[in-house]
């Protein structure tokens, strides 16, 4: 209770259940193979003012929280709350930058006066949006709990005084008119007595000559967060002519600064989470790639996604003329383990990132790359992918891979997600096969689910925990790839066999042209 109005609980436009993590995270270990640390940089580039990325390395749990985030998600898709979301976010920009240039001042009244007109932006922006919120319907928990929050908070008497103090002392400041009087290199500030105003004087002589606006060529200088000595001076003195609107300003800074509600702070900031994302993606929408919001599951293992794509990629194809490839997948029953095999530069390490990819968007509450999805909600993303040979390392290749290998197993749980891409390929086959069918078996004991890219196509067929997809090349001409990657049994002979077709190297073909 404030003041008589009842001012209710609002932690986090984030987290359900306002939760907010009390460290700050680091970036995850797989985001450079799945390409995330790519496009959360692109996601949080133009709002680094904010440092978003804590809020993109911090996946959620809980499926409520997912949902909590996807409803706040899909009312901001309204282009009109949107708008007002994003002018509020601009006027408590003007804020922050307004109380940043008070840090820099040294002279008292103009320092005052950069805070008497950040708590009127403050004052407009807050009132501004409570009354937004209060126009459009929303559907979202967080945002109707807020916009209540909200306007309780604008209601207390505490809030109401505040803006009308303002207001006052920014009235009384506007309406002194002092004369300053230069001679002989000295000035001296009067009082205004209703002399001759000559701005308005030289305004007029000079109208006569305006003509319409044209380019300008003269070089424009950036504003100075300071005044000069003799503006200093100048302002002293007519403090000393006006003692009243001036102690009203002292009063007023001394009884109200600092000002800023830490909910209000807070929504601020962690509202630009959703803006960013939702920025980043409306290009994307625009040339015609889906997005979804996926059913996400801390339980059911049975997965899909149609038409999904590797965000990474199109994010850099929105600069070229390239299209984006669209896959499906899906789990279900006792699969597990999609093993995915098939000829080289074919998709299939771009299919494994995308798996990854849709896994973590969605345990941000994100609409993911998608037509319609559903995934699971896993406790973390274990990822290994082959890395540069380090000359320092005296381990070998082999080794190198193991230690990797056992160090995931060491942190796997059954709700962890694996993504395999091209291991144990610097040993020999024999070994190779011996030593993916060991872990293969670890894997299912854990009952893990996840993606395996592999040149050994007995993999896909070890039991009924694993599922083949094969990437996919054009059939009349076998060395064009499709990048797409299809459910069906591997087959690495008989991409062998239509590449030898192709250049004529079949054993009958040899015969016939040996015959000629």
């Amino acid at each position: 209770m404030r003041n008589g109005v009842e001012v209710m609980a609002f932690r986090s436009i984030l987290y359900a259940r306002g939760e907010v993590p009390s460290s700050v995270p680091n970036q995850p270990e797989f985001f450079s193979d799945l390409y995330l640390d790519q496009v959360i940089e692109a996601i949080t580039g133009p709002k680094r003012e904010y440092n978003l990325t804590p809020f993109f390395w911090a996946p959620l749990k809980d499926r409520d929280d997912v949902y909590y985030r996807q409803e706040v998600m899909q009312d901001l898709e309204n282009e009109v709350l949107m708008a007002r979301i994003k002018s509020f976010a601009e006027r408590m920009s003007d804020v922050r930058r307004y109380l940043a240039t008070v840090e820099k001042i040294d002279f008292d009244c103009y320092k005052k006066g950069w805070i008497l007109e950040a708590a009127l932006v403050y004052g407009e922006a807050v009132i501004s949006l409570a009354r937004d919120l209060i126009d459009i319907p929303l559907k979202a928990r967080g945002l109707l709990e807020f916009q209540k929050w909200l306007t309780n908070y604008i209601q207390t008497q505490d809030f109401k005084n505040f803006v009308v103090e303002a207001k006052q002392v920014k009235k009384a400041l506007s309406a002194l008119k002092y004369c300053i009087i230069i001679e002989s290199g000295k000035f001296k500030v009067k009082r205004y007595e209703g002399e001759l105003d000559l701005n308005i004087e030289v305004e007029k002589i000079f109208e006569k000559f305006r003509q319409r606006d044209k380019e300008g060529y003269l070089v424009k200088f950036s504003e100075r967060a300071g005044i000069s000595h003799i503006e200093a001076k100048i302002l002293e003195f007519v403090a000393k002519l006006y003692p009243e609107p001036f102690t009203a300003l002292d009063h007023f800074c001394a009884h109200r600064y600092p000002f800023l509600n830490e909910t209000i702070e807070s929504f601020h900031r962690e509202i630009q989470f959703y803006i960013a994302y939702l920025d980043f993606v409306s290009e994307l929408k625009r040339r015609g790639l889906p997005f979804c919001y996926p059913q996400v599951s801390t339980k059911d293992k049975e997965i899909y996604v149609h038409d999904g794509f590797d965000l990474a990629l199109a994010n850099v194809f929105r600069h070229r003329e390239k299209t984006v490839v669209f896959n499906d997948f899906y789990l279900k029953g006792p699969e597990r383990i999609i093993v995915v095999t098939g000829p080289n530069q074919g998709g299939k390490t771009t299919f494994a990132r995308m798996f990854g990819q849709l896994h973590y968007l969605a345990s941000l509450g994100c609409p993911v790359p998608g037509r319609e999805a559903r995934l699971f909600l896993c406790d973390k993303i274990l990822t290994h992918f082959e890395r540069e040979e380090d000359t320092l390392n005296r381990r070998g290749k082999l080794e190198d891979d193991l230690i990797r290998i056992r160090d995931l197993l060491l942190n796997a749980t059954s709700d962890s997600i694996f993504i395999l891409n091209e291991i144990f390929t610097s040993t020999s086959l024999e070994d190779a096969t011996f030593l993916s069918k060991e872990i293969m078996n670890l894997l299912n004991d854990l009952d893990v689910i996840g993606v395996w890219v592999t040149f050994l196509d007995e993999l896909a067929s070890l039991n009924e925990k694993t599922v083949s997809m094969v990437a996919m090349v054009d059939p009349q001409e076998p060395t064009r790839r499709t990048f797409k990657i299809k459910r069906r049994p591997a087959d690495g002979l008989a991409y062998v066999l239509s590449l030898a077709q192709k250049y004529r190297l079949t054993y009958k073909q040899i015969q016939e042209r040996m015959a000629k």
